[in-house]
């Protein structure tokens, strides 16, 4: 059985271990998925960040950081910071695949088994999807190899273009 699963839908509806936040630097939420976590997960997580950010800054690209889950079903946020899509040549598609490894691995230091990610990059910071999709299924599926925690990921699209990148993807 793979550890690997694909749904469409609403990450904040997910009943998982942890869920990951493509959060900005500052982890104060934002647009996309980053403010729907933090509306759905209400002021616990938001406070929390603020001492995360109080204490070390803020999160750079392909770093991640953990919360609570907050009023979420799921009992912790993983908070990773995509990088903003320049042409390829900053250094993008290390820091997307640093954001994937970086989560699993804060996931699997708190005892977390499922997790779902969204698709980090690809809305305002403008990673080509494609790419993207490419990035996080290679990376994940690297990790999952040397690592038995994790008793699964999930791919979590809310748009059809992105699930059926992962479709094609994933065969």
């Amino acid at each position: 059985m793979s550890r690997l699963k694909l749904i469409q839908g609403d990450i904040t509806k997910l009943q998982v271990d942890a869920i990951v936040n493509a959060a900005n630097s500052s982890l104060l939420g934002g647009g996309g998925v980053d403010g729907a976590i933090h509306r759905a997960g209400g002021p616990q997580i938001l406070e929390e960040c603020r001492q995360i950010r109080n204490k070390q800054g803020g999160c750079k690209a392909g770093e991640a950081v953990i919360t609570s889950g907050g009023n979420l079903k799921a009992k912790h946020v993983i908070h990773t910071v995509g990088p903003v899509w320049n042409g390829g040549s900053k250094n993008e598609e290390q820091l997307l695949a640093n954001a994937y490894r970086n989560s699993l691995r804060v996931a699997i230091e708190n005892s977390v088994s499922t997790i779902a990610f969204p698709n980090i990059s690809t809305g305002i910071y403008g990673f080509p999807k494609r790419r993207a999709a490419e990035i996080a299924i290679e990376t994940v599926q690297q990790f999952l190899q040397v690592n038995e925690s994790i008793r699964e990921v999930i791919f979590c699209c809310f748009d059809e273009e992105n699930t059926n990148l992962y479709q094609q993807l994933l065969k």
